[in-house]
C-alpha cells in the first residue's frame, strides 16, 4: 500500500504543479457540452498522471475524465479527475484540484485529492484515517442541521433541470445556517471531511468526482450515501456527505423535497 500511496501523491502533486504553472495561460477550450468544459491543461495534467501509473503498473486499469481507455480487467483500478473544477481555471478563480483514487476489487480502498493553491493535499487509506498534509483531520462536531455550512454544486443540465435543483436549493437555504457553491466536487468532499462544511449533495457526478473525496470523508469519521441513506455507490449520479451528526436531517429535507 506504501508504494501506491507514494505514486498517488507523487503524480497529484506533480498534476497540480501543472496546473499552477499553467494557470492562465490556456490555449485550447473545448466544450463537452453547452456548460462543461475541457482545456489543454486538463490534458497535460493528465497525460502526466497516466504517465507516472503506467510507468509502474502498465497492467491496471485507468478510469479518467478526459480519456476513454478500454479496461483490462485488472482488479485494481485508477479513477482520475486531472482538474475538478475546470470552469474555475478557465476564470482563474482559485478552487480546482487533482483527483486520485484506487480501486481494488470494486472498493475504494486509496483516495488523494490535492489543491495546489493552498498547497492542500487530503489523502485517505481504506481503515487508517484521513490526513491533511500529513496531520488526521476529522469531521465537525455540528449535531443540528440548522447550525451547518453546507455545500453544493449544480450539475451540467441545470439549464434543463433548473427549477428541479432550485427546490431542493431552497430547502437546504432555509434549514442551515448557509451553502456555498464553488464548483470543485472533490474539494466540497474535503472539506466536509476536515470539518470546514458540515455538510455537501449533489447530483449528476461521475466516479472521477467523488471517488477519491468519498473515502477522505469515511475515514475522517463523516457519513457518504445516495440521497435514500443507502451506501454510496461512485458509479451512480448522486451523493450525501456529511459529519454524520446531521446525515438524517438532510436525508429528510430530500425525501420531503417537491
Amino acid at each position: 500500500m506504501k508504494e501506491f500511496r507514494e505514486l498517488a501523491i507523487r503524480a497529484a502533486k506533480e498534476a497540480g504543479d501543472i496546473l499552477r504553472k499553467n494557470l492562465g495561460k490556456i490555449k485550447r477550450i473545448d466544450y463537452k457540452g453547452r456548460v462543461s468544459l475541457v482545456t489543454d491543461i486538463d490534458r497535460l495534467a493528465e497525460e502526466r498522471v497516466l504517465s507516472i501509473i503506467r510507468e509502474k503498473y502498465p497492467s491496471h486499469d485507468i478510469l479518467t475524465e478526459e480519456s476513454r481507455i478500454k479496461e483490462k480487467g485488472n482488479q485494481y483500478k485508477w479513477i482520475i479527475d486531472p482538474l475538478d473544477g475546470t470552469t474555475n481555471y478557465v476564470h482563474e478563480y482559485p478552487r480546482y484540484c487533482v483527483s486520485i483514487a484506487l480501486e481494488k476489487d470494486g472498493e475504494v480502498i486509496l483516495g488523494v485529492v490535492y489543491d495546489p493553491v493552498p498547497n492542500e493535499l487530503f489523502l485517505a487509506e481504506k481503515e487508517k484515517g484521513a490526513t491533511l498534509n500529513g496531520k488526521r483531520i476529522s469531521v465537525s462536531k455540528i449535531d443540528e442541521l440548522d447550525k451547518g455550512l453546507l455545500a453544493t454544486g449544480f450539475p451540467y443540465d441545470r439549464r434543463e433541470r433548473a427549477d428541479e435543483y432550485l427546490k431542493l436549493y431552497r430547502e437546504f437555504m432555509l434549514n442551515s445556517q448557509g451553502i456555498r457553491r464553488d464548483g470543485a466536487a472533490a474539494l466540497n468532499l474535503c472539506y466536509t471531511a476536515n470539518g470546514r462544511f458540515d455538510g455537501f449533495w449533489e447530483e449528476q457526478l461521475a466516479p472521477w468526482d467523488v471517488a477519491a473525496g468519498s473515502l477522505i470523508v469515511t475515514e475522517a469519521g463523516g457519513e457518504v450515501t445516495d440521497f435514500k441513506g443507502d451506501k454510496i455507490d461512485i458509479y451512480e449520479k448522486e451523493i450525501l456527505a456529511s459529519n454524520g451528526k446531521i446525515h438524517r436531517e438532510m436525508e429528510e429535507i430530500i425525501k420531503k423535497s417537491p
